[in-house]
């Protein structure tokens, strides 16, 4: 990778994109997430970042008969609305390969690209059967783009201080990480502020901001089956100040402009 320092200071217009995810809803998905890249664009996003499994539903286990390889169908759609709207789209999607499911990210430039993929590290294999399958820690990867170096984990990999290292190793300008942050209705919106907590501490210890977009939702499977996802997505800088915060359990599109880079 190239030195990303002449990228440094600079800022970057960042969407948050919390749409409801419905399970196995492909086409409403799809079309929920065209609206809000309508939106973004309305408001000059040139990231526009959305949640976990945001395509399937996260922990759904018809998704191993429905999800496409990446690159593969739905990763095409993703490439398609990057074109279209003229941004970078990075999106959490399900991934089949063989037998195996992963909880998988891309980052797809506005030429429609596919610049990274990462698969989730830290997957609940109690949740779904059968699991996700694991992604490696070592393919957590960093890319260099014209908004500078970035990188992606999903969700729990950010509960991993190795994998944090790991990023932090790639001296990154941006980290963006789709979350599929769930809990029972009783603990909204008070849940959201362990989101906002964990976030601000990756971005700290990656020494970059970073861009958390949650779910809005119900996981409708497994022992987890009811549980809300309620929104509250964030974005904090690299000293891990709060630049912004989306709607406590409810679909919402924000637009920040975030400084690229080290802290202070």
């Amino acid at each position: 990778m190239e030195d990303s320092a002449v990228h440094r200071h600079r800022r970057v217009r960042v969407s948050l994109c919390q749409i409801l995810c419905i399970d196995s809803d492909r086409e409403g998905n799809f079309r929920r997430m065209e609206y809000a890249l309508e939106a973004s664009r309305l408001k000059g996003a040139e990231i526009a970042c959305f949640p976990e499994s945001c395509v399937l539903g996260w922990e759904n286990p018809d998704a191993h008969s429905m999800a496409h390889p990446i690159p593969g169908a739905d990763a095409e759609r993703v490439q398609g609305l990057a074109q279209k709207y003229g941004m970078m789209v990075a999106v959490g999607m399900d991934e089949k390969s063989g037998n195996r499911l992963y909880d998988s990210a891309i980052l797809v430039n506005s030429r429609g690209e596919i610049l990274l993929k990462h698969r989730k590290i830290n997957v609940l294999p109690e949740l779904m059967d059968p699991p996700y399958s694991q992604g490696s820690a070592d393919d957590i990867a960093a890319v260099d783009t014209e908004f500078g170096r970035l990188s992606m984990l999903v969700c729990a990999d950010t509960f991993t201080d190795e994998h944090l290292h790991r990023v932090a190793s790639f001296g990154p300008d941006l980290l963006i990480v789709p979350y599929g942050w769930a809990a029972e209705h009783s603990e909204w919106p008070g849940h959201s502020d362990e989101l906002h907590k964990l976030v601000c501490r990756v971005a700290q210890t990656v020494g970059c901001p970073v861009v958390g977009c949650n779910l809005v939702g119900q996981m409708t499977h497994g022992p987890w089956a009811g549980r809300s996802f309620g929104g509250s997505s964030i974005v904090a800088d690299a000293d891990g100040r709060v630049l912004a915060v989306a709607k406590d359990r409810d679909v919402d599109v924000v637009v920040v402009d975030v400084p690229l880079g080290k802290g202070a």
